[in-house]
């Protein structure tokens, strides 16, 4: 079977973008889709020399080939996805779910005012919580209602399902991850939604059975934005040393910084099904790693940590991120499976 869900197993922030991109360039899939919550999630692809900041669209626009879809499960704010399709010239081949639900300005000023989720939670503000409400109140707006998205409008979950059937590459992109998942996640400092694979299918109409690989994304570190449980987070000024500090897509807030949390990694491996682990920002853990794209050129620490990532959840490391470009990937999927 030909379809790939790419999940994130942290807290988000796991590089889910650039192996989406990856992929869709090495596989050349027909059907990329993004899954998940909405604009409140950021992926990053840097490609061709520019950097783009994606929420809405998927990173595997890159490949020319394949129709870019938002499957109805996802959130749709009008004016980020039409920014996101003029800059990355994708007008002809976008298609988006008449029943994707839309985020209005009352949304964001109803996320951004709720003391609760603003300085206790620590929502992006974008309008998902509120509008994610509405929606499971059935009362709220569809994209087919949209006129500025009309000429976008199309049966995503026949699209994707007719590819497949006829053996066509598909890849689903989801968004955030396996911690900030409203099932599974630290509670209630989560997204409002589930976000693991069985959920990332949902959201684009596809069936379990026509699931063929899961790949579950890893950060050699692990980052968080917002309030919430953290066991491994290290200190700010530790992070600074380390040079693994950082700051969120969306939200601009300096990001909560930890070592790998082996107990959190076989939970999100066993809830999301992974066959296959994307380790990502190794070369920002251990020096001189940067840009290597063969593994026997990898140093002897990051080697010793990618085995014990095997070992320890028991699914093979197949993909592994040296750097920031799309390029800067190591592919051992032929070696593994």
């Amino acid at each position: 079977m030909p379809c790939t869900i790419i999940a994130g197993g942290q807290w988000g922030d796991e590089g889910k973008g650039k192996i989406s991109s990856f992929l869709s360039l090495k596989d050349e899939p027909t059907k990329v889709a993004r899954s998940g919550v909405g604009p409140n999630a950021g992926h990053t692809v840097h490609w061709k020399g520019e950097e783009y900041g994606l929420r809405e669209i998927s990173c595997g626009f890159v490949q020319e080939k394949a129709e870019v879809l938002i499957g109805p499960g996802v959130l749709i704010n009008p004016e980020v996805v039409l920014d996101e399709i003029e800059k990355t010239g994708i007008g002809e081949r976008i298609g988006i779910d008449p029943k994707c639900p839309i985020i209005e300005q009352k949304h964001i000023e109803q996320d951004k005012s709720s003391k609760h989720l603003e300085s206790e939670i620590g929502t992006t503000g974008t309008g998902c919580g509120p509008a994610n409400s509405e929606r499971a109140n059935r009362s709220i707006k569809l994209a087919r209602e949209i006129d500025e998205l009309e000429e976008f409008i199309t049966d995503v979950p026949k699209k994707i399902n007719e590819g497949i059937k006829n053996g066509e590459k598909v890849i689903i992109e989801g968004s955030q991850g396996f911690g900030l998942s409203l099932y599974f996640g630290t509670y209630p400092y989560v997204t409002s939604k589930d976000v693991t694979a069985s959920s990332l299918a949902a959201d684009v109409g596809v069936g379990p059975t026509s699931v063929d690989e899961v790949v579950l994304v890893f950060k050699s570190f692990v980052s968080r934005v917002g309030a919430g449980p953290f066991p491994t987070e290290m200190s700010p000024e530790e992070a600074e040393a380390k040079g693994i500090a950082e700051t969120a897509t969306v939200t601009g807030r300096k990001r909560r910084i930890g070592e790998f949390d082996f107990d959190l990694a076989n939970r999100s491996a066993m809830i999301n099904g992974a066959t296959q682990l994307a380790l990502t920002n190794v070369d920002r853990l251990f020096d001189g790693n940067k840009g290597v794209k063969e593994y026997e050129e990898l140093t002897k620490d990051a080697k010793k940590f990618i085995e014990k990532v095997e070992q320890n959840i028991g699914t093979p490391v197949t993909l592994v991120s040296t750097g920031p470009d799309t390029e800067d990937t190591l592919d051992l999927r032929s070696e593994k499976l």
